[in-house]
C-alpha cells in the first residue's frame, strides 16, 4: 500500500526545502559579494597585517638609527626636546614634543608648524627624531617604513582620499556580508574546522578556504565589523550633516576630537611656563610614565596651551585622556577623559581592537598570523570561483568564457604578484641609494611597478605555469632578504641574535620564514604532467631511440 505522509512529514519536507532555498540564496550572496571587492580586500588585508609590526618594519627600513630609547627620564626627555625645539622652529604656532614611552613611540620626536623663519627658524615645518644623549637629531635614510604599508590598507596610496574611502567603506561591507552569509552556509561549520583534503582540486580549495574561516572567523569578524566603525563618518555623512548641516563637519572634528579650550590666535608676547609643574601635575593624576605627548599651541604668546595626552599602552581604547593647560599661568583648565561620552567610547574601543597598539608582543603576533590566515581566506576563496566555473565550462564543448580567464589571469598576478612587490618594497630600501631624491617614494613606486610586471607575466603565460613561477619568485624575494640585508648593512642576522636585537632579528626570520612557505606553495601549484603528455613523450623518444640503435656499430 502507498505510504501516506502525515502533517508533520510535510511539514519537516517543507522547511528543509525552505533552509535549501535560504542556503542556496546566501551562497549566491557570499560568492558574489567576495568576488566583487575580492582583490581590493586581499590587497587591504596584505598590507593591513604588514601593519601589526609596522614600527619593527620602520627600524628595520632605517638601520642607521640606534636601539630604541625607551627607558629615559620623562622630564629629561622633554627638556631636551624643547631645547630643540626653541632651536629649530622659533615662534612657531605649534610644537609637538613625542615622549619614547612605549614600543609605538621608540624615540622622542619633535614637530613644528607655522616657524618663523627671519627668527632663525630652520624651516616653516618640520619633524625630527632626536638622540636623547646627545639632544641632535638622528640621521637615517629616507624611507616609507612599515607605516606608509599600514596606511596603504585604507588610502590606497596613489587613490584620492575621497575615492579610497567610498572603496574601502563598501570592500569592508562587502568582507562583512560575506563573513555572515558564510556562517549561514556552513551547516558543518565545526567538522570543516577539522577537514581538509589535499590535491583534490576544487574540494581541497573548498577545505582550505573553509579552514582559514572558521579558525579566524572571530578575529575576521571583529576587524571587519570595527573597520566599518572606522569609516562611519565617510560612508554614513548624514549623520552629522543632520545635526551640524551640510558644511557642519569641520565643527563636529573639532568638538568631538580637538582638545576643549584650544584657541585660535597667538595673541601678545608672554614668558611661556615651564613643562615640568605641569608634568608633575600630570603624573598626580595618571601616574609615573604615563605621559605620551607634549603639545604646546603657540608658544611665548598671551594664548598658548600646552595638552599633555596620556599614554594608552595599557588600555584597550584608542582614545587618549588629556589634560589642557594654560601656557602662560601652568593653570589647569580641563581634564578632558579618554572617552567624553559613552558612543565615542565604544567607537575607540573597537578602534583600539582593529589598531591592536595595545598588544603585547604575544597578542600582537596572534594579530600578525590571523590577518596572514585572513589573506589566505581571501586568496582561497577568490581561487576557489574559477576552480569551480573553469571545471563546469571545460564539461561543454567551446573555449572557456573570457570572464574566468581574466579572473584567473588576476588571482594570479594579484595573489602572487603583490607578494613579490612587498619585498621589493624592502629590497628597495637596501639598494636604493642613499642620497636619492624622493627616495621614500620611489620605495612605493618600485612596489607597484614591480606588482604591475606580474601581472602582465600572468597575463602572457599560461594559468598553471604562472601560478608556480610567480609563487617561487615571491619565495626567492623573501627568503633572500636577510641575505641582501648583510650585504648591504652591518646588522645581519648573526649580529642581531648575538646582540638581542630581536627587532632585526624577528623581521630577517620572519621574511625566511614567509620565502620558505611561499616556496613550498610553488612546489604544490607546480603542474604535472599527465598521463596523455607522458604517452606523447615516451612515443616521441621511441623512434630516436631506434634510430640510434640503427647506426650503432654492431
Amino acid at each position: 500500500m502507498p505510504t501516506i505522509k502525515s502533517d508533520t512529514d510535510t511539514h519537516t519536507s517543507s522547511t528543509k526545502v525552505a533552509n535549501a532555498g535560504i542556503r542556496q540564496t546566501m551562497a549566491w550572496v557570499h560568492t558574489w559579494a567576495g568576488l566583487t571587492l575580492g582583490w581590493v580586500l586581499y590587497f587591504m588585508f596584505v598590507t593591513g597585517t604588514a601593519g601589526y609590526f609596522d614600527t619593527e618594519i620602520d627600524r628595520w627600513m632605517q638601520p642607521e638609527l640606534p636601539p630604541a630609547q625607551i627607558n629615559s627620564d620623562t622630564r629629561a626627555t622633554a627638556a631636551t626636546l624643547l631645547a630643540r625645539a626653541q632651536s629649530q622652529a622659533p615662534n612657531a604656532d605649534q610644537w609637538l614634543l613625542t615622549l619614547p614611552v612605549d614600543r609605538n613611540q621608540p624615540y622622542g620626536s619633535i614637530f613644528w608648524r607655522g616657524a618663523d623663519l627671519e627668527a632663525g627658524a630652520s624651516a616653516e615645518r618640520g619633524n625630527e627624531l632626536i638622540d636623547l644623549e646627545s639632544g641632535a637629531p638622528m640621521q637615517s635614510r629616507a624611507t616609507g617604513g612599515g607605516q606608509t604599508l599600514y596606511q596603504m590598507h585604507w588610502l590606497l596610496h596613489y587613490t584620492n582620499r575621497s575615492y579610497s574611502d567610498w572603496i574601502i567603506s563598501f570592500a569592508t561591507l562587502f568582507m562583512l556580508v560575506a563573513i555572515v552569509t558564510g556562517v549561514i552556509i556552513h551547516k558543518k561549520i565545526f567538522k570543516d574546522f577539522f577537514v581538509f583534503r589535499p590535491r583534490k582540486g576544487q574540494r581541497s580549495w573548498l577545505d582550505a578556504h573553509n579552514v582559514l574561516s572558521v579558525i579566524t572567523l572571530p578575529f575576521q569578524a571583529m576587524i571587519t565589523y570595527s573597520g566599518l566603525i572606522f569609516m562611519g563618518f565617510s560612508f554614513m555623512p548624514l549623520i552629522v550633516a543632520g545635526q551640524y548641516g551640510s558644511d557642519g563637519r569641520s565643527a563636529f572634528y573639532g568638538e568631538v576630537f580637538s582638545p576643549p579650550g584650544m584657541t585660535e590666535s597667538a595673541g601678545a608676547p608672554a614668558h611661556f611656563t615651564p613643562l615640568e609643574p605641569l608634568m608633575s601635575e600630570a603624573e598626580n593624576i595618571w601616574g609615573q610614565g604615563r605621559i605620551r605627548s607634549i603639545d604646546i599651541r603657540y608658544p611665548g604668546f598671551s594664548n598658548a596651551r600646552v595638552v599633555l595626552s596620556e599614554s594608552i599602552d595599557n588600555t584597550i581604547a584608542a582614545g587618549a585622556g588629556r589634560l589642557v593647560f594654560d601656557g602662560v599661568s601652568g593653570e589647569l583648565l580641563h581634564n578632558a577623559p579618554a572617552a567624553s561620552s559613552p558612543a565615542k567610547g565604544v567607537r575607540d574601543t573597537f578602534l583600539g581592537l582593529h589598531e591592536g597598539l595595545f598588544a603585547a608582543p604575544i597578542t600582537r603576533w596572534l594579530y600578525f598570523i590571523s590577518g596572514l590566515l585572513g589573506t589566505g581566506m581571501v586568496a582561497t576563496g577568490l581561487v576557489m570561483w574559477a576552480v569551480k566555473r573553469r571545471q563546469l565550462a571545460e564539461r561543454k564543448p567551446g573555449r572557456i568564457p573570457r570572464g574566468i580567464l581574466l579572473v584567473e589571469k588576476l588571482n594570479v598576478g594579484t595573489v602572487a604578484g603583490l607578494l613579490t612587490g612587498v619585498a621589493a618594497y624592502f629590497w628597495a630600501n637596501r639598494l636604493l641609494p642613499i642620497s636619492m631624491a624622493e627616495r621614500a617614494q620611489w620605495e612605493v613606486h618600485i612596489m607597484f611597478l614591480t606588482w604591475l610586471a606580474l601581472l602582465v607575466h600572468a597575463a602572457l603565460r599560461p594559468r598553471d605555469r604562472a601560478w608556480s613561477e610567480q609563487l617561487a619568485i615571491a619565495a626567492i624575494a623573501f627568503a633572500a632578504l636577510p641575505v641582501v640585508n648583510a650585504l648591504t648593512s652591518d646588522r645581519h642576522l648573526l649580529h642581531s641574535l648575538s646582540s638581542g636585537d630581536w627587532v632585526f632579528a624577528g623581521f630577517d626570520i620572519t621574511v625566511l620564514c614567509i620565502g620558505v612557505l611561499l616556496g613550498i606553495a610553488a612546489r604544490f601549484t607546480r603542474p604535472k604532467q599527465t598521463a596523455s603528455a607522458a604517452s606523447k613523450a615516451q612515443a616521441a623518444a621511441q623512434p630516436a631511440a631506434a634510430g640510434n640503435a640503427v647506426g650503432e656499430p654492431s
